[in-house]
């Protein structure tokens, strides 16, 4: 079993930036795609970035790419979401998945783990 914590947090002016983390305790998640979703009020969870075991990455293009960067540390267990030139439209809870399977999944039904989410409040 995984256990996924998400920090990193909080609130920032437009513009701004914040880098989430994702620490997974439990067992390694070395070789598990791990991935960022988030999800405003109202709103689906929908998909932000995916890194894979071997370090393959993909992003939404059309909302994050250019702005945020996934990264992932094996050796402390983690993954990072850098976030540059946040926009109030950014404004939701982050969430960390993990997926033993490396499928490298852009839908939320193709991960086993999640963490509980962090909340990311950019203003204008």
């Amino acid at each position: 079993q995984v256990q996924l914590v998400e920090s990193g947090g909080g609130l920032v002016q437009a513009g701004g930036s914040l880098r989430l983390s994702c620490a997974a305790s439990g067992r390694t998640i070395s070789t598990d795609s791990v991935g960022w979703f988030r999800q405003a009020p109202g709103k689906e969870r929908e998909f932000v970035a995916v890194i894979g075991w071997s370090g393959d990455i993909t992003y939404d293009a059309d909302s994050v790419k250019g702005r945020f960067t996934i990264s992932r540390d094996n050796a402390k267990n983690t993954m990072y979401l850098q976030m540059n030139s946040l926009k109030p439209e950014d404004t939701a809870v982050y969430f960390c998945a993990a997926d033993r399977r490396n499928r490298g999944s852009r839908s939320r039904f193709g991960y086993d783990y999640w963490g509980q989410g962090t909340q990311v409040t950019v203003s204008s």
